[in-house]
């Protein structure tokens, strides 16, 4: 972390950009062997701002959980880990399309609110 301008900010390497090139990412972008002397970006790296600690975001996560096990219909990880060996919960691998299907879609306008 660094701070510019009073803001505290964070490096951020995308895995195609010359420095995550030069620090070993290249093996994903050169398919022989030798090293190659021209390297072309094909990411970026730059700097995003801190978004502070993931403690605030750890009771929406706890919640979800709580919620998710509620609609399959577990009322702790012990009994969704019991179910699932035993063969009474069971989940299915749902494909792009399908997740946007059962998303909202079709209205003009929607809000939807995180926190």
């Amino acid at each position: 972390y660094f701070y510019q301008d009073g803001v505290r900010l964070k490096r951020y390497r995308g895995m195609g950009s010359i420095e995550a090139m030069s620090k070993g990412s290249e093996k994903r972008y050169v398919w022989d062997n030798n090293k190659t002397s021209v390297k072309v970006a094909q990411g970026v790296s730059g700097a995003v701002q801190d978004k502070g600690t993931m403690l605030r975001y750890v009771p929406y996560l706890v919640q979800g959980v709580k919620h998710g096990m509620q609609d399959a219909g577990v009322s702790s990880l012990v009994d969704a880990n019991e179910k699932l060996y035993n063969g009474k919960l069971r989940f299915e691998i749902r494909s792009p399309a399908a997740q946007k299907e059962g998303g909202v879609h079709g209205l003009h306008s929607f809000q939807k609110r995180l926190y």
